[in-house]
């Protein structure tokens, strides 16, 4: 119990990451509040533009004086099929019928060139804003982007799902991975088998990729609180990465409807789904993803579905209506509570010291 390589690497008081959510839950007085309390803020950038980037970091640093992180999702070939785009667009036009939303036949899509050129610009962005510490999900940049990340002196974390996901990140020259259980929120950070085979539980997946890597492993997926955090230091992770537990806090810039749901969810709720963006994540069950459950082998790769989706998210989420918005959320929603960030942090490791948590001197 006695490591503290992570605490030290990443220059923070106790080993606990607030998960980069995407999408607008990383407000920049939530990922300074993290940092302020004695773990890593992170902003999840995934789907913000260089400029919205380089304006959120000069928030935060007028918030906080401690170190916090950003994670880019990697960029992926995609392609989209005529026949696939209509047949999307079919499942999805009664939906938009219940919100009165115009269907839609026509919509303006993402092209793999852009979406590289946008990655470049973030990538620019957080070395010339001198962001200390950089994660990134669904792949592992090129060789290119890690040099020149290295040379800014930018710490860099990769996530995993699998001791061969893990084995590719320590390879490709990353200080740390995230190794994401089964039971996590969200989207899945798997890249080298397909989600399916990639859903190995948290404690089984802890101390096989501890004992084929060398680099410090942070455990992702369910951890709620001080049992968690002390659970996965035992199979060996030097800390964890917490995303739920942050989500429901009176900080997180989650939209008011998806934080009820989490709170008032049981363990069973959360489900893996493709509906919402293409790609495999973990949501509480509603009407959209029941009604889209027989289509979802033949729905269009992340981020195409993401895109056509938008305007149902979107318009559910002003309506206040949890029927067709993604409600990301873990396994372990009963352990969930609306409580401000510093009381969540100092109760994580009050429990844990109870547990024979040592803190660094």
């Amino acid at each position: 119990m006695l490591n503290h390589e992570m605490t030290e690497l990443l220059k923070i008081k106790y080993p606990i990451i607030q998960a980069p959510m995407a999408g607008g839950v990383t407000t920049s007085r939530l990922v300074a509040e993290v940092s302020n309390s004695g773990g890593l803020g992170m902003i999840g950038a995934g789907y913000m533009s260089a400029d919205q980037i380089r304006e959120q970091i000069r928030e935060i640093k007028q918030l906080t004086s401690k170190p916090f992180g950003i994670n880019l999702f990697v960029p992926n070939e995609f392609e989209v099929t005529k026949n696939e785009l209509e047949s999307a667009n079919q499942f999805l036009n009664p939906i938009r019928q219940q919100l009165n939303l115009h269907q839609k036949d026509q919509v303006e899509l993402p092209n793999f060139k852009d979406v590289f050129e946008k990655f470049i610009d973030q990538i620019k962005v957080i070395m010339e804003e001198k962001v200390p510490i950089c994660t990134f999900t669904f792949g592992i940049p090129s060789r290119e982007v890690i040099a020149e990340l290295k040379q800014s002196n930018i710490i860099l974390m990769g996530t995993a799902t699998t001791v061969t996901e893990a084995i590719e990140n320590q390879k490709a020259g990353m200080d740390m991975v995230v190794v994401q259980g089964s039971e996590a929120g969200g989207h899945r950070g798997n890249f080298i088998n397909c989600s399916q085979e990639s859903l190995i539980g948290l404690m089984s997946l802890i101390p096989q990729v501890v004992d084929n890597v060398s680099i410090p492993v942070v455990a992702a997926g369910g951890i709620m609180d001080g049992r968690g955090l002390m659970a996965a230091i035992c199979l060996g992770a030097k800390g964890v990465q917490m995303g739920t537990a942050f989500l429901t806090c009176m900080e997180s810039g989650a939209n008011k409807v998806h934080k009820e749901a989490i709170l008032n969810a049981n363990e069973d709720q959360p489900v893996l789904t493709r509906s919402f963006s293409g790609k495999w994540a973990r949501g509480i069950k509603n009407k959209f993803i029941v009604e889209m459950q027989n289509h979802e082998k033949h729905l269009p790769d992340f981020p195409i579905q993401n895109t056509l989706t938008q305007d149902i998210r979107k318009t559910s989420a002003a309506q206040n209506n949890q029927d067709f918005i993604s409600l990301w959320s873990g396994q372990s929603p009963r352990l969930a509570k609306n409580q401000t960030v510093e009381l969540l942090i100092k109760n994580i490791m009050a429990e844990a010291k109870k547990l024979g948590f040592i803190e660094a001197k």
